[in-house]
């Protein structure tokens, strides 16, 4: 499988990046580990995880796919494995993880669990799962003032990352759900005070959420920075099958109050266009999304999840589809008629 460096560091991480959030919730510990193992077996060296997995959470299922991932990363010689993780940021609802607080001793007892439940002593990623100030995030589009709010600092953030991985525990740091102010002001304090660089940005990218090309992607092409691209299908809204039929099962059906953002109407509409699109160009539609979202220059690695190996399967085999010009012509003309409708 093709390889290429994460961000500007020289760990070679593979163009597929396995989610796991599924992991604890829609898919068992024997589900999770045979995505794993396949995962491997086909080239994909990089995993992808956060302590607050499975999605959606819960305080009940709260860190078991740490705890999945660990105990098949055990059994496996962990240089062979690229694995990045998240702490999760200020609540948002979710005061069951420290109290919803988001400070320099919550990242260290963070890291600390995160190590102890994936079984291992150091992680090669380690993200901030969303920005700790006030910023339009998961399905937010405007930015509010009048949310302004104290926040842990980006300077202090980053003296703790500093310490950690002065101590070995993480090689290289991330930002997630970010904006490219956030981006922008995480490499300035860096640079200003002699901290650590970020590598990456793990955001939404896929064919109903453009919006990375109306900023970020010039931003990380200039700094180096790597997108790691997550909802490539958009919740399975790309796969066609919620067209087909509403209750489909999947994760929009299990959880419907999850992410409102991917049931706006113009977000069915783009889906439907989408799906039009591959059915006549010989392609399944969720392998047209996740071939896009491949071919993208500005996509380190994409990352995929799945609940089934048949789906996993797909995922890989997409890899190898290109799209023709005029297959990407109708699609930027479906965007440009419909613009993100899922940002």
């Amino acid at each position: 499988m093709k390889k290429t460096k994460l961000g500007t560091t020289r760990i070679d991480v593979s163009a597929i990046c396995l989610g796991t959030m599924t992991f604890g919730q829609q898919n068992t510990e024997a589900e999770g580990h045979a995505q794993l193992d396949r995962a491997l077996a086909a080239g994909i060296n990089f995993i992808d995880t956060a302590e607050m997995y499975p999605a959606p959470p819960s305080a009940e299922t709260y860190t078991r796919t740490e705890q999945i991932v660990g105990t098949w990363l055990k059994k496996q010689p962990r240089d062979r494995v690229v694995l990045a993780s998240k702490v999760a940021g200020p609540s948002r609802g979710r005061d069951w993880i420290r109290g919803g607080r988001y400070d320099a001793d919550c990242i260290r007892a963070a890291i600390e669990g995160s190590l102890r439940r994936l079984q291992t002593d150091y992680l090669d990623l380690y993200q901030i799962h969303w920005p700790a100030r006030n910023v339009p995030v998961f399905g937010q589009t405007r930015f509010d003032p009048a949310q302004e709010r104290e926040a842990f600092g980006i300077e202090e953030q980053l003296r703790v990352f500093d310490d950690l991985i002065r101590a070995g525990k993480i090689r290289h740091l991330g930002v997630s759900n970010e904006s490219a102010y956030g981006v922008m002001e995480f490499l300035r304090v860096a640079e200003k005070a002699g901290l650590p660089r970020i590598a990456t940005i793990q955001n939404a990218c896929s064919l109903l959420n453009r919006s990375f090309e109306q900023a970020l992607d010039e931003v990380c092409f200039r700094t180096g920075v790597g997108l790691l691209a997550y909802g490539a299908l958009a919740a399975g809204q790309l796969s066609g099958k919620y067209a087909r039929d509403a209750g489909a099962p999947g994760r929009l059906t299990l959880f419907p109050q999850w992410s409102p953002r991917y049931m706006r109407g113009s977000v069915l509409e783009a889906a439907r266009r989408y799906e039009e699109i591959a059915r006549s160009r010989g392609l399944d539609p969720a392998q047209m999304a996740l071939a896009w979202c491949y071919s993208r220059w500005y996509v380190n690695s994409t990352i995929i999840g799945a609940t089934s190996l048949q789906q996993l399967e797909a995922a890989i085999g997409a890899l190898d589809i290109r799209l023709d010009d005029e297959t990407l012509a109708r699609i930027d003309a479906v965007h440009a008629e419909i613009p993100n409708p899922a940002q």
